[in-house]
């Protein structure tokens, strides 16, 4: 069994590997002071550049998990998401209302994926 662990932190790793998976902790935006169409583009690059790291690709995405501070915004992040998102590579996906670690923040995303096969 290999596990990699990749950007190792205190309390968590950006990316893990594991069994051809790559688990991506939670992101967010670079910039918390901005509305939600802004956080959620910035949070996708973000899950972008990791999963480039990773050694995969949106397309590869195969469980997400959407928090929300409000649910009033459900309808402006889904724009971004599903401008996003290749057609035809939806992912299983949850979207919940919940506290993120920084009030300021709107969005948060984790992320599984499948590494793209040699």
């Amino acid at each position: 069994m290999t596990i990699r662990r990749l950007d190792v932190g205190i309390r968590m790793s950006s990316i893990v590997i594991h069994n051809n998976n790559v688990y991506l902790s939670g992101q967010v935006a670079k910039d918390k002071l901005t509305d939600i169409n802004s956080q959620t583009v910035s949070m996708l690059e973000e899950v972008d550049t990791l999963l480039t790291q990773a050694g995969s690709r949106r397309e590869n995405i195969l469980s997400a998990t959407i928090y929300l501070k409000e649910m009033a915004n459900y309808d402006a992040m889904n724009k971004v998401w599903d401008n996003w998102l290749p057609k035809g590579h939806a992912p299983a996906r949850a979207c919940v209302q919940a506290a993120i670690a920084e009030p300021e923040y709107l969005v948060e995303i984790s992320v599984i994926a499948a590494a793209v096969a040699s």
